[in-house]
């Protein structure tokens, strides 16, 4: 009786184990972390060398959206790349200090905003916005993003 159940358990995890396929999930983010290249199609990984052709080992997640993230480091900055299942870029974004942004974004966080409640700023380049500064104010329960492109214009209102 104990090695059947033995057999069971071992068979039941085996059978778990390859249900992942080289993907873990991380269920407090809603992300998925791809453990190998090869489980990032082809096409996206192409699409990726195309955009950044000095950048040869991202590391890939899955984000809520199913789309592919790279994470990799250009010039020694920290940057993420998002593309959808398909190929197609859909942004770049890396962190930045309150002190790189334009004059027109610091002002506008000046006017509207508590510069000491920001808990993140990053450059982001996207397929159709363009470039815009993604701030995001700590509130209570869920934190506030604010699009804000270079001239000062809110995007996300």
């Amino acid at each position: 009786m104990n090695s059947l159940l033995i057999t069971l358990l071992v068979s039941f995890f085996t059978l778990l184990g390859q249900c992942n396929d080289g993907v873990a999930n991380n269920a407090s983010t809603n992300e998925v972390v791809v453990a190998d290249d090869d489980k990032v199609p082809k096409v996206v990984q192409e699409a990726f060398s195309k955009k950044y052709p000095n950048e040869k080992s991202p590391d890939w997640e899955v984000d809520a959206n199913n789309n592919y993230e790279a994470a990799f480091k250009k010039d020694g900055e920290k940057y993420r790349a998002d593309f959808t299942p398909e190929g197609k870029w859909i942004e770049t974004e890396n962190d930045v200090k309150y002190s790189e942004l334009p004059d027109a974004v610091k002002q506008v966080v000046k006017d509207s905003y508590d510069k000491d409640e920001i808990t993140e700023i990053e450059r982001v380049q996207h397929h159709t916005k363009g470039l815009f500064y993604d701030i995001e104010f700590k509130r209570k329960g869920k934190n506030m993003d604010v699009e804000v492109d270079v001239n000062g214009n809110v995007l996300n209102r």
